[in-house]
């Protein structure tokens, strides 16, 4: 009896070693980083949107509507439902695009700020997008008055995203933020310089600056320009060695972004976070354009377009420092949403789940 107990124990003790039994030591977690764009667009009577009431624009579409329905962007109630949803299935952090005026101060800040306010913003992290579509800065004191305010108002909290120890800030147009210092006597690299001075000056190591950019800028790169990492928005022409076509599908569109990251990664000499997209068509906000406007996803293009993106990240995992970054969680203009909707449901946000193992 004493050797049978021993050969069963042996037995037991191999199955629970090679397969995990209930009690032994979970598996370790994928280690991925999940982000996704937000566009604060959805409050009525916002200073900084084209329209007052921007869901009457979306309404003829009733395919967008979101779960929440036609919401009131700005209450607390609805972002912790929204980062309730991004915890569920496994988003890290969110990019709230972020806006300065000519007048200085701030812009459609109303989600950053209902976010602050939400119980389970400890679930989600959160970073900003500025999104520096105008002619600001035109001076590096504005600059700086910019830069003191994210010191202020969003490094300070503990759910702000950092990397390497310092607090990430995306710039969505570096060639526009080029221009602008141009104008004043001055180079993006001795902006991002002087930024880093200041969050030092307030105790921080820095700022980790991420250019979002389809292209390497030839002799003028990312690095050069004083960027620490690279990712995109939305790519509606790839870059492979050379601009390419608009894609006319969203199979294309898969490509195409497919043929960008390898492209990228192969010759970018910082890191880069490959953004991948739900889809293009932003036919509600009254602009058309032949091709691009039919990059409409489905639940399982959607699933074959994050594989590859994580089997690129596989294949990188220090120079993406296995990170992906999502657009979006509602461009409903641009038809660029993973938020839950009446018609989609959670399909789009189970297929994050499903391929990144959250």
């Amino acid at each position: 009896m004493n050797n049978l107990f021993r050969s069963i124990f042996v037995l037991f003790a191999f199955m629970c070693a090679s397969q995990g039994v209930a009690g032994s030591t979970p598996q370790t977690p994928q280690d991925y980083k999940l982000g996704v764009y937000y566009f604060p667009g959805w409050k009525n009577d916002s200073e900084g949107l084209q329209s007052n009431k921007p869901w009457e624009k979306i309404k003829p579409f009733p395919g967008r509507e979101p779960m929440l329905g036609w919401y009131e962007e700005g209450k607390v109630d609805v972002a912790e439902q929204q980062l309730q949803w991004m915890q569920s299935y496994g988003i890290d952090f969110v990019i709230y695009d972020w806006y300065w005026s000519a007048n200085n101060r701030p812009l459609l800040e109303h989600a950053v700020s209902a976010y602050l306010q939400a119980p389970s913003r400890s679930k989600v992290q959160f970073s900003v997008l500025w999104a520096n579509h105008s002619l600001v800065p035109t001076s590096l004191s504005q600059f700086e008055q910019i830069v003191r305010y994210w010191v202020k108002n969003y490094f300070s909290h503990q759910e702000y995203v950092t990397e390497d120890g310092k607090p990430v800030v995306y710039i969505f147009s570096p060639d526009q933020l080029e221009i602008n210092a141009n104008k004043f006597g001055m180079t993006t690299q001795d902006l991002l310089g002087a930024a880093r001075q200041i969050a030092k000056s307030s105790g921080l190591q820095g700022i980790y600056f991420v250019g979002n950019s389809a292209t390497g800028w030839g002799s003028r790169g990312p690095a050069k320009r004083g960027y620490d990492a690279l990712t995109g928005y939305v790519y509606r022409n790839g870059f492979s060695g050379q601009k390419e076509p608009r894609p006319e599908n969203y199979t294309q569109m898969d490509a195409s972004y497919r043929r960008t990251w390898q492209w990228i990664l192969e010759h970018l000499d910082i890191p880069y976070f490959p953004p991948v997209v739900f889809g293009w068509n932003h036919t509600p906000w009254g602009i058309t354009e032949s091709g691009d406007d039919c990059c409409v996803s489905t639940p399982e293009t959607f699933r074959q377009h994050l594989q590859a993106a994580r089997k690129m990240v596989d294949a990188y995992p220090d120079k993406t420092k296995k990170t992906v970054v999502i657009c979006c969680w509602n461009e409903y203009g641009e038809g660029n949403y993973i938020e839950p909707t009446k018609k989609n449901g959670f399909e789009f946000l189970e297929q994050i789940n499903a391929v990144f193992g959250k």
